[in-house]
């Protein structure tokens, strides 16, 4: 069972690191891209409307 009051955590080596270090920016801004059309294509519709309203700075 999970402690629901432990923050999530998040790790990587020093070698993952250094590996993800060696990839070029213009792979890293694809794979920025394409992980934000995924998950544009999966938000529901109220999630797109909020999301909208932030970009315009309405909330």
């Amino acid at each position: 069972m999970k402690n629901k009051n432990r923050p999530l955590t998040y790790y990587r080596t020093m070698e993952e690191i250094r590996a993800y270090q060696k990839v070029p920016a213009h792979e890293k801004l694809m794979w920025l891209e394409q992980a934000n059309i995924f998950l544009y294509r999966a938000m529901s519709k109220k999630a797109k409307r909020i999301r909208e309203k932030f970009r315009k700075g309405e909330i």
